[in-house]
């Protein structure tokens, strides 16, 4: 967060209060680039809060502040570290000004769209607009993009997967695939044959996808493939690719997506095909550093294995450095996350 960039690492003891429990617990609190992480003592991650949807319930005057990740939940954080509490102040302050006052952006787009409209041709602009676009929209913005076209998929295809102890799960699966890379897994109903992406690095899986296997591994290759497929396929220039010229110059100068266009985007992302496989040698690359196992995913694409035999056989040669993907507790939980 450039909003503290004086500190190496923000961190502090708080209470924590899981939703649906009544007892607080002691946790480490840490700030990221993205996210606040609430941890145990001995390091094993209970939760990841979004830092830009992050409240604070209490008053400011009050020496303890208490605080929510979401306004729906009864999840919450107890801080009496004066140093963290200014700290996410600081933050929310940062990107409070961000929304309201888009400065540099805002010049630097007004300009270019100017010189752009003048010098260069119509046939040039549209896709120039929209390579800038994604190379200087900030992650804040993406992650308030993602977050919206879930919330209109949820409109359309019910609300996602969630139950205390799966959510739990769900997160350290998370954790597991993305060690300190950000983003979210988030387990739906329905609406997506088996996964999809979208802005700020959150990844869908149809429910089928934790219930229907017997082995970690096949959700967890599933979300590294959908991973990499969005290295490939980035979600904001596909957003703006099919919402056309308009949709970029306003995000450029506004840094919103009008409301309209991210509904009509959400009802093609829900009618799109099932997505190819991606490049096998760069998914190959992603499980080895994930050290998850490939042969579970592999036969989950194509059970005879004759589609994906070079995967089928780069896991018998990277086999001895894979670890567990989750603990049979875990697990457990995470075929449980949609409930009955």
């Amino acid at each position: 967060m450039t909003a503290l960039t004086e500190y190496d690492r923000l961190e502090a003891s708080a209470l924590w209060r899981a939703e649906g429990e009544t007892q607080k617990r002691e946790v480490l609190v840490t700030i990221g680039d993205a996210t606040l992480v609430i941890s145990d003592f001995a390091g094993t991650p209970l939760a990841h809060w979004s830092l830009p949807a992050i409240e604070r319930v209490n008053g400011t005057n009050e020496k303890k502040a208490l605080y929510s990740p979401d306004p729906n939940t009864d999840e919450r954080l107890e801080v009496d570290d004066s140093t963290l509490i200014d700290g996410i102040a600081r933050i929310h302050r940062a990107l409070e000004r961000g929304r309201t006052h888009p400065g540099r952006l805002r010049g630097l787009v007004i300009g270019g769209a100017v010189a752009a409209c003048v010098g260069l041709g119509i046939f040039w602009l549209p896709n120039a607009l929209i390579r800038q676009a994604v190379s200087i929209v900030p992650d804040v913005t993406r992650n308030e993009i993602g977050a919206q076209l879930l919330d209109r998929m949820q409109r359309l295809s019910g609300q996602p997967c969630s139950t205390a102890r799966g959510a739990l799960a769900l997160e350290h699966l998370n954790t597991r695939l993305r060690a300190t890379e950000g983003g979210r897994l988030v387990v739906v109903q329905s609406g997506v044959p088996s996964t999809q992406h979208l802005p700020g690095r959150i990844v869908l899986l149809n429910r089928s996808l934790v219930e229907d296997f017997d082995d970690p591994a096949v959700p967890a290759g599933y979300a590294l493939a959908e991973m990499e497929r969005a290295q490939q396929d980035d979600p904001l220039e596909r957003l703006l690719k099919q919402s056309g010229l308009m949709a970029t110059l306003r995000l450029l100068t506004t840094g919103h997506i009008d409301a309209a266009t991210l509904d009509a985007h959400t009802e093609a992302l829900l009618i799109s095909p099932p997505a190819a496989i991606v490049a096998t040698d760069s998914l190959i690359e992603r499980f080895v550093r994930a050290q998850v196992h490939i042969a579970p995913y592999a036969y989950a694409v194509d059970i005879t294995g004759a589609q994906t035999l070079p995967l089928i056989e780069a896991d018998a040669i990277h086999i001895d450095n894979t670890r567990a993907t989750l603990s049979d507790g875990d697990w457990v939980a995470l075929q449980g996350i949609c409930g009955s």
